[in-house]
C-alpha cells in the first residue's frame, strides 16, 4: 500500500476525486447549515466521487496499472469501493440522523417520509430524480453483493466482470442524474464535473471492452 500512496496516480486521484469536489463545494454559496448536516453532506459527496473513481481504479486504466501494478490496483479498488458503497447504501439513513438533535419531525417520521415520497414517485412517474435514486440504490446493492457472491455464482469470471462493468455503467448514469437533479450541492459546476468524470469513466470501460472483443474476434479469425 505504501508504494501506491507514493505513486503519481494516487496524487492525481486525490486531486481529482477528493480535491475537485471539495473545491466546488467550498466555492458554492449554500445556505449555512449545522456542522453535522454539512459533514454528512461532504461524506456523501466524497463517497459518490469515490464510486466514480472505481472506473479509473481498474484494468481499463492501462497507464495506472503499469505504474502501480494490477495487484495493488485491485486491493485499492476493493477497499475504496466497499467503503464508498457502504456509505451510499446508508445514505437515506444519514439524511435523518440530524433529526435526532433537532426539534420537530422525529427521525422515524422523516425516514418514513423519504420512503413514502419514493413510493409515490414510482407509482406516478412524476419525479425522475427520485425514481433514478431508487434504481441507483438497487444497482449499488447488486454492485456490492455480486463480488462477495462471485465464487458461488454460476458464472465464468469474464462473464461476471462484464456484468459488473455494465452494472457500474447503469449505476453511474442513474446516480449522476439523481445527484444532479436532487443534490443540495449540485450547482452547474458540480453537475459539469460529475458529467465529465462519469462519461470519461464509462468511455474508458467501453473502450476496454471493445478492444478485448476485437482482440478475441481477431484470435477467433486467426488475424492476431
Amino acid at each position: 500500500m505504501s508504494e501506491y500512496l507514493k505513486s503519481r496516480f494516487f496524487v492525481q486521484s486525490m486531486l481529482i476525486f477528493t480535491g475537485g469536489p471539495l473545491f466546488i463545494w467550498g466555492m458554492g454559496r449554500m445556505t449555512e447549515r449545522s456542522f453535522l448536516k454539512e459533514s454528512l453532506s461532504i461524506l456523501t459527496i466524497l463517497a459518490f466521487f469515490q464510486v466514480i473513481s472505481q472506473f479509473y481504479l481498474s484494468r481499463s486504466n492501462g497507464p495506472a496499472v503499469a505504474e502501480v501494478t494490477m495487484g495493488r490496483m485491485a486491493r485499492v479498488h476493493n477497499f475504496s469501493g466497499y467503503t464508498a458503497i457502504t456509505i451510499l447504501l446508508i445514505h437515506p439513513v444519514l439524511l435523518v440522523i440530524p433529526r435526532f438533535f433537532e426539534s420537530g419531525v422525529t427521525p422515524l417520521d422523516a425516514f418514513w417520509s423519504i420512503l413514502t415520497r419514493a413510493g409515490v414517485a414510482i407509482q406516478t412517474f412524476t419525479t425522475p430524480g427520485v425514481i433514478l435514486g431508487v434504481i441507483a440504490w438497487c444497482l449499488l446493492l447488486l454492485l456490492g453483493a455480486t463480488p462477495l457472491l462471485r465464487k458461488i455464482l454460476p458464472l465464468k469470471y469474464t462473464t461476471w466482470r462484464l456484468i459488473h462493468g455494465m452494472l457500474s455503467a447503469l449505476f453511474i448514469f442513474s446516480a449522476s442524474w439523481h445527484v444532479i437533479d436532487l443534490g443540495r450541492h449540485s450547482n452547474s459546476s458540480m453537475a459539469l464535473y460529475i458529467g465529465i468524470l462519469s462519461a470519461s469513466g464509462v468511455f474508458l470501460l467501453l473502450k476496454n471492452y471493445c478492444s478485448k472483443s476485437a482482440k478475441l474476434n481477431g484470435d477467433t479469425n486467426g488475424n492476431v
